[in-house]
């Protein structure tokens, strides 16, 4: 009986569906006629927001018929009445939404609304036929407050000019869009807003990190409304590895495994931090396959000691889920800052990066308290060694591949520093880019990790240099 409530909401969408299946099944399937005529309306249904009636169920999505008068950009409606295969053209404000006729009937109408701010807002949706008659619809786009998704560089220096990409960064004549960054003390500190440095679309703003900015989120207030960003400036919550010491104030886990990094301290250090590692020396050359070459292209964290059992509680060998919570790691990523000068720009090799538990590998693969299987040093999972019968043993267990270089053909960050994200929900390939048969499920799948250079698909020749530093997890959502 819940289950009939629950679907009640868009049954009358989907008999409009599936009148139109019908429909376009007979005869010429492909064929589709624009209507004469003019279409009528008689009300619209939000089939994206949770609108609730009275009659309807606690945990329904749909109203059950309805009018709803307002909706927010890339909600997707149903428009139901008569003669709608006459509709031609469809406007929200002053932003032409998408048509497609496989979800057009005479009494059913699906659209997106467009994902444009409008410039010119008027409340109304406009129906235009071929003929060019058009039919107004008062209907209110309700624009969200600013959508700040991520940073440039979250350990750019104060004075620096960073920019904020997402949605909805509005400067409205009389309504300005306000910035503010968490000060030291935990106060909000002001910055000053160009509408100059706003992309026409809205979906990025540049600014200048003030003076006492520190720690925590960045707050924006457009004319509607306020939100902070999910990620913090100087972020060092679920932080792995800073590369400092601890008596410098760092984590105290550095790099263990067969293939060892060593910090690095000079001029092309961040100006918030000292060390970063290196994955590629600039001199190495990665062939166009991204093949097999572990020196210098990879960065190991393999948990574990030599000790008999293994300490994986604390530094320098803590298993990676004793230092930060994995408990809710579908909705974390993993981000670092990264720095690569033009003159070692990367062109091949994806950045594998995975996260291995306990049972697969550890530092020395003695016993470990509480475990009965222990993994040893190996690399099975990159090169599919080891047993292939194993859940370990055919490089089928689940990563993410990280290659910016894809779409351009090579990718540096000009010598600059930025902040990458990679959700942990990617980490769903294997070895070769397919889907992994296995990948993490729980938190103690978090224990080591491995970034790798390797594979990806045809590039070109490089002789990359990928400064790292900062690599933490943290909520992504």
């Amino acid at each position: 009986m819940k289950m009939t409530k629950y679907y009640k909401g868009f049954g009358l969408v989907l008999v409009a569906a599936a009148g139109l299946i019908m429909t376009s099944c007979k005869d010429q399937p492909d064929k589709y006629e624009v209507a004469d005529g003019l279409p009528t309306v008689n009300y619209i249904r939000c089939m994206s927001t949770e609108v609730k009636g009275n009659n309807d169920a606690a945990d329904t999505h749909y109203t059950n018929g309805e009018l709803v008068e307002s909706a927010s950009p890339q909600s997707t409606l149903a428009l139901i009445g008569s003669n709608l295969r006459s509709v031609y053209e469809i406007w929200f404000n002053d932003k032409q939404a998408i048509l497609n006729t496989s979800y057009i009937t005479d009494n059913a109408l699906l659209v997106d609304v467009p994902k444009s701010v409008p410039k010119t807002v008027t409340d109304k949706i406009y129906l235009i036929t071929m003929s060019k008659d058009t039919v107004k619809i008062d209907f209110k786009v309700v624009i969200p407050a600013p959508d700040i998704k991520t940073m440039s560089c979250e350990y750019a220096a104060i004075g620096d000019k960073v920019t904020f990409t997402g949605n909805y960064f509005v400067y409205d004549p009389n309504f300005p869009l306000q910035a503010w960054f968490t000060g030291t003390d935990g106060s909000l500190i002001p910055v000053d807003v160009d509408e100059s440095d706003i992309a026409d679309d809205f979906t990025s703003v540049s600014l200048t990190i003030p003076e006492g900015a520190g720690q925590g989120p960045i707050v924006m207030t457009s004319i509607y409304g306020t939100a902070s960003s999910p990620f913090y400036y100087l972020d060092n919550r679920g932080m792995l590895f800073d590369f400092e010491t601890i008596a410098d104030g760092g984590t105290g886990l550095f790099s263990q495994g067969w293939k060892v990094r060593d910090p690095i301290e000079d001029e092309n250090s961040l100006a918030n931090c000292r060390h970063y590692i290196t994955i590629g020396d600039g001199i190495a050359e990665l062939d166009e396959d991204g093949g097999w070459q572990d020196v210098p292209f990879r960065f190991d964290f393999w948990c574990g000691s030599w000790d008999t059992p293994q300490n994986i509680t604390t530094a320098p060998g803590a298993a990676l889920f004793n230092v930060v919570d994995f408990s809710k790691w579908e909705s974390m990523a993993l981000k670092f800052e990264m720095n690569i000068p033009s003159s070692n720009a990367w062109s091949s090799g994806a950045m594998q990066i995975a996260f291995q538990p306990i049972e697969q590998v550890t530092l020395s693969g003695y016993s470990v308290a509480g475990y009965k299987e222990v993994g040893g040093a190996n690399q099975d999972i990159f090169n599919g060694e080891g047993d292939p019968d194993t859940k370990w043993g055919a490089g089928d267990w689940g990563r993410a591949f990280y290659r910016p270089w894809m779409t351009t053909g090579e990718f540096h960050t000009d010598g600059k520093w930025i902040t990458v994200t990679v959700p942990l929900s990617d980490l769903t390939l294997d070895k070769d880019g397919k889907p992994a048969s296995i990948a993490p499920t729980k938190a103690t799948d978090f224990a080591s990790l491995t970034m790798f250079l390797l594979g990806g698909g045809k590039g070109k020749a490089c002789k990359a240099l990928l400064r790292i530093d900062n690599i933490r997890v943290v909520p992504y959502k």
